[in-house]
């Protein structure tokens, strides 16, 4: 208890000092307030007193921000007029100093003017207004005037060599061939001049890169000023005579049809491949360059872009497809359907870079242009097959070939559709420009079967020209069976089918067999017994053999072997010179022949054969033995001329005012060849009146020459002839040193055998050859070698234009052959 008493006690006393504490602090506290009341009234009186000294201080802070205002709006004023007249400056020295400087002044003067129409309110900003676009349009002037004298002075024709390295090296000229003639690679040294290689090609650098981002500045700057027609005109005119300029020192020309057609075929031929040729450097090069051109300087200027590409390449395009449309517009012929269809083939293979390079709506009348000739060279191509098969149909050579042999009229459209095949790609995209649907290998081969028909019927017609039948089916033999060898060994099987290969074979065997029934009937009935029982007159008879019981006159076996003789001798005479130039298919005829003649010729000697003998002069009667019958049958069908032995032959000289003149003469086989010269030398006085011993052109080029046609040559004896000189022959026809040098280098391994005689698909040619020399200056410029004297076949010789144009492309076909063969007139080694 008492523990509980002492702690009520303790929290009494402290309970009474929180009262004296709270009464402490609610005294101090009326005191502050007190306090604090006196300091208010007292503040009241102090703002009352300081108020005219604030509105004081605000208006001098407004009056100092005011000040500021306007220095700053002075100094951004004062600045723009500092910057004009520093731009002023510049453009009055003009851009020919520091270019960019001068752009710069421009666009120094443009944003003032763009700052004084955005503050009207200046006093004078008007008339600085009209001060800037003053020297704006002075200086805008002065910057075409730069941007003409620039972009001419690095816009320079591109001379065709520069072209060409562009060119993948396949593509490139011969360094051989005159006037940079495109046959194929050269050696043509790669100049770094800023080219990089794409696809083959490379680039053509036509204006230095470092001034292409001037030549853009100055654009850009002439389009701000709203001067595109000026820009544009500027830029046509300078770089669209540029473009017109390569393309003619290339070679280009500007031609019509009346052009065309007043051209020789030669001429026109060469031009047509050059052109093929131009097209792809112009597209693929040339074009390309001027399109990167274009691309870098109005870059961000689309339509302008195009506009400028398609105004400045218009007129080369132009001057490009006027040669290709005059050879689609011209006189159609055979000849030029090859040519037509390279054509053609060339402006596909572009199709695609047409399309990419001229793109946009300023060029559709170039594209519509380029594609429109690739329709006309089409529908051209397409009627001259037409033409070709009428012209095959109706030719009326009246010349017939003596000797039965393929016409040349029948190797023309041989020839001509095999080089058909190898256009299958081409033709094919030919048919699908006018068939939308269809097969396009049936259409080829509908045409191939309708040009072999014509054929056919022509020559029915031609072999109507011979009197003897049996001519007749040996002319038709041989040229069905042609074809038909033709067509088996070319892509033309394919389409033609077996079918029709074999119905011509069995048209082939048809015309033998009627051949030998026309051809050897009549003498097969002298070994017949019809007729040869004795009938009781004058003469002996022998019994019949064979159990026949009857006799036979010895005068009517006379009759009959002196008859089989004549009519033998006749068959020999004149079947030797028939021609059946296919080896395997003249072997066969002559079997055909001795498996019906040899037999009955043998079983009617054995059975009348000593009745003859018996008697006188046997020798007179019975001529040959079946042997001797069998070895002249070996030179049925050779071709052979009349009393003419196979000598082998050394060339003579004699000389004329202008071309020397060498005829192979067969000499004997036991004459010396010190013999021959003197020989040589005496018919050369003999057959030239203004032959002069002395004569020193003679003496230089005499032993080169016997050398040549005595496979002998060596590359000393071709410096008797001139860089451009050419040689021809009914096989070849050579242009320059290196092709005649393959046509010589050839001859004891194409065309002498052992023997030196020719020899062409395995058949001996042997002639009194006539050939020309042509000199100048001590060189020979043309050499001419005619066969039998007989000039060389072309279309001024041949009745026949087109098959004479024909061969002569033949001829060229197989110098290029050979050239290739023997190394491109490589000198043989020792």
């Amino acid at each position: 208890m008492i523990v509980a008493v002492s702690g009520m006690d303790s929290l009494g006393e402290r309970a009474a000092k929180m009262r004296e504490a709270l009464q402490k602090s609610q005294t101090i506290t009326d005191n502050v307030v007190t306090i604090l009341g006196s300091f208010d009234s007292r503040l009241s009186v102090l703002e009352t007193a300081m108020r005219p000294t604030q509105i004081r201080t605000h208006a001098i802070r407004k009056a100092h921000e005011n000040i500021d205002k306007t220095l700053k709006a002075a100094e951004v004023i004062l600045t723009q007029f500092d910057a004009s007249r520093q731009a002023e400056a510049k453009i009055l020295k003009g851009p020919h100093e520091d270019l960019e400087s001068y752009l710069e002044a421009i666009n120094q003067l443009r944003s003032n003017i763009r700052f004084f129409s955005g503050n009207k309110g200046f006093k004078s900003s008007d008339a600085v207004i009209n001060n800037a676009n003053t020297l704006l349009t002075k200086a805008i002037s002065k910057l075409e005037d730069e941007f003409k004298q620039l972009l001419a002075l690095y816009s320079k024709p591109v001379e065709p060599d520069r072209l060409f390295e562009c060119l993948p090296e396949s593509m490139r000229p011969s360094s051989e061939s005159p006037g940079n003639q495109f046959s194929g690679k050269n050696h043509h040294h790669e100049h770094q001049n800023g080219t990089s290689e794409t696809g083959g090609f490379k680039h053509l650098t036509l204006i230095p890169p470092r001034i292409l981002p001037l030549l853009h500045d100055l654009a850009l700057q002439m389009v701000q000023a709203g001067n595109q027609q000026q820009l544009l005109r500027i830029y046509r005119d300078t770089r669209s005579s540029v473009l017109e300029e390569s393309l003619r020192k290339l070679g280009v020309e500007k031609l019509n049809k009346e052009d065309v057609q007043r051209m020789q075929w030669e001429v026109l031929e060469a031009k047509i491949g050059n052109w093929i040729h131009f097209m792809r450097i112009a597209v693929k090069v040339l074009f390309v360059g001027e399109r990167r051109v274009c691309d870098q300087i109005f870059e961000g200027f689309d339509t302008l872009l195009d506009q400028c590409f398609a105004e400045c390449t218009t007129s080369s395009v132009s001057m490009l497809l006027s040669f290709g449309d005059a050879i689609a517009r011209s006189k159609r012929s055979p000849e030029k359907l090859f040519v037509l269809l390279d054509m053609y083939e060339i402006m596909r293979e572009l199709h695609s870079e047409v399309e990419g390079v001229f793109g946009g709506k300023a060029c559709n009348e170039i594209r519509e242009s380029t594609f429109g000739l690739t329709k006309r060279l089409a529908q051209t191509a397409q009627e001259t097959f037409g033409d070709f098969e009428e012209a095959v149909e109706k030719d009326a050579t009246k010349t017939a070939v003596l000797d039965g042999t393929v016409h040349p009229l029948t190797s023309y459209v041989i020839n001509y559709v095999k080089f058909l095949f190898d256009y299958q790609t081409t033709l094919k995209q030919l048919f699908q420009e006018f068939e939308s649907s269809g097969e396009t290998n049936s259409q080829l081969a509908n045409v191939t079967m309708r040009i072999m028909q014509a054929l056919q019927t022509n020559l029915d017609g031609k072999s109507r020209q011979y009197r003897d039948p049996a001519l007749t089916h040996l002319f038709l033999m041989n040229n069905i069976h042609y074809m038909v060898r033709s067509v088996r060994r070319s892509e033309a099987k394919d389409l033609l089918g077996d079918d029709w290969v074999q119905r011509h074979r069995r048209v082939v065997q048809q015309h033998a067999n009627q051949y030998k029934r026309n051809g050897w009937s009549k003498i097969l009935q002298c070994l017949s017994t019809q007729g040869l029982t004795s009938s009781g007159g004058g003469g002996s008879a022998v019994p019949g053999e064979g159990g026949s019981g009857s006799g036979a006159s010895r005068g009517l076996i006379k009759d009959r072997f002196k008859t089989f003789n004549v009519q033998f001798e006749e068959l020999h005479q004149k079947q030797s010179q028939w021609t059946v130039p296919d080896t395997e298919l003249r072997e066969s005829l002559r079997l055909a022949v001795a498996e019906v003649l040899l037999p009955a010729y043998r079983s009617f000697i054995k059975r009348f054969g000593p009745l003859v003998e018996s008697g006188k002069n046997p020798q007179k009667y019975i001529r040959y033995t079946a042997e001797d019958l069998e070895r002249m049958l070996g030179e049925f069908f050779e071709g052979k001329t009349l009393n003419e032995p196979r000598r082998p032959y050394f060339p003579t000289l004699s000389i004329t005012n202008s071309c020397l003149i060498f005829k192979k003469i067969a000499m004997e086989n036991n004459i010396s060849p010190k013999d021959k010269e003197d020989e040589t030398r005496e018919c050369c006085s003999k057959e030239s009146c203004e032959y002069k011993p002395t004569k020193p052109v003679s003496d230089d080029i005499m032993p080169h020459i016997l050398n040549l046609y005595g496979s002998c040559a060596t590359p000393r004896d071709f410096e008797i002839y001139a860089s451009n000189a050419s040689f021809e022959d009914p096989l070849m026809c050579a242009h320059g040193v290196k092709q005649i040098k393959s046509a010589f280098y050839s001859l004891s391994k194409i065309l002498i055998d052992n023997k030196q005689n020719y020899k062409f698909l395995g058949r001996s040619i042997d002639m009194i050859s006539l050939i020309k020399l042509y000199v100048e200056d001590g060189k020979v410029v043309r050499h001419e070698d005619w066969w039998d004297k007989k000039p060389l076949r072309n279309r001024e010789t041949i009745e026949f234009p087109l098959a004479g144009r024909f061969m002569e492309t033949l001829r060229r076909g197989s110098m290029l052959a050979t050239h290739a063969m023997m190394g491109f007139g490589k000198d043989p080694s020792n």
